[in-house]
């Protein structure tokens, strides 16, 4: 007998925590979203929904809203505007030396989510879910509960926040960055070499650091075989999602623990240099 939600699960769930992590800036928070939103699936006629992806991408944001609206609740921040400026970019270079960092996962979330924490939860809902995944705004309107005019002005408002954050921050009009960044995180979780090479430039190059004391000299690839092997040999079975704004970025979990940050440079849609960051006590 066929698993209806086990095919569905199989399909869509890397796609739905990307998209959770997005809103929430917590693995363990994006994994438990969708547990809980295929749970509700399972308790509802799967045959009478026209687009399971579109059901669980709704009621995925809807729990996504609800869990940024209690979490604000619960958190009284005295962090002032100014302080959320990010400092530096996020690449390599800019990761710390061994001896002084906490962890990679406090780094990285510092860097990519400062900027959204200036968004209301509505805001950062609809602009997740209109300028990086690309939902309709009529959609969006289910989601968040209000008209769909209402929430183009949420979008906007969190693009000009956006904006105006740092001066290191990416224009927000890369939706077709998210899209080569999410080909490379499902070839890359499936361990897909043929699918990763042609999400790869001919000339593609990349480079690898190894946060260790001492550390190891850097691992430099060349070329769409060399590069997707060795990403494969690191990243299949990861928990792989991407960065919500500023250059494009795969991050890589497991056990719900960051263990590595893939920094990419995209070029005629197609991914043209890799800048990996790996924390081997984390894996």
């Amino acid at each position: 007998m066929s698993d209806p939600i086990g095919g569905l699960l199989a399909a869509h769930r890397p796609y739905l925590i990307n998209l959770a992590y997005q809103m929430v800036g917590d693995i363990g928070d994006a994994e438990d979203v969708v547990q809980e939103a295929f749970l509700r699936l399972s308790q509802t006629d799967i045959d009478a929904i026209d687009d399971p992806r579109g059901w669980l991408t709704v009621v995925s944001s809807r729990l996504c809203l609800d869990h940024v609206r209690s979490a604000r609740h619960r958190r009284v921040s005295t962090t002032e505007p100014e302080t959320l400026e990010r400092r530096v970019p996020l690449n390599h270079s800019a990761m710390p030396d061994p001896g002084e960092r906490v962890t990679l996962d406090d780094e990285v979330h510092d860097a990519l989510f400062e900027v959204l924490g200036r968004l209301t939860a509505p805001e950062r809902v609809a602009f997740v879910l209109h300028d990086v995944f690309g939902v309709p705004f009529d959609e969006i309107a289910e989601t968040v509960g209000r008209p769909s005019a209402t929430c183009r002005q949420l979008a906007r408002r969190a693009r000009i926040k956006i904006q105006a954050a740092a001066p290191v921050t990416a224009p927000v009009d890369d939706h077709e960055h998210h899209l080569v960044t999410e080909r490379f995180i499902a070839a890359c979780a499936d361990g897909d070499l043929e699918a990763l090479t042609q999400v790869l430039a001919p000339d593609v190059w990349g480079v690898g650091t190894i946060l260790a004391d001492p550390a190891p000299p850097p691992q430099v690839n060349h070329g769409r075989e060399a590069v997707g092997t060795n990403l494969l040999r690191y990243l299949t079975g990861a928990t792989l999602v991407s960065g919500p704004v500023g250059r494009p970025v795969a991050l890589a979990f497991s056990q719900r623990r960051l263990f590595a940050v893939v920094v990419l440079t995209i070029r005629d849609g197609l991914v043209a240099k890799i800048e990996a960051t790996a924390d081997p006590s984390a894996r």
